[in-house]
């Protein structure tokens, strides 16, 4: 197995990790609703569940 012949530096080791980074979520704006929401993910509006424009869950009523 190969080993190293000397240390590498914590500067020429965080130049190589530079392109790790978080990037911004897409956003999406419902057509149905208008709310502005995460892409392929459900969300509620006035506790009603919509996901892709459409109505999955209905809030319950009391």
């Amino acid at each position: 197995m190969a080993h190293p012949k000397r240390k590498i530096s914590k500067t020429r080791r965080d130049k190589r990790r530079t392109h790790y980074k978080a990037e911004r979520p897409t956003l999406a704006k419902c057509p149905t609703t208008g709310t502005v929401h995460v892409y392929h993910r459900a969300y509620y509006v006035d506790g009603d569940l919509y996901y892709k424009g459409k109505l999955v869950i209905a809030k319950a009523e009391a």
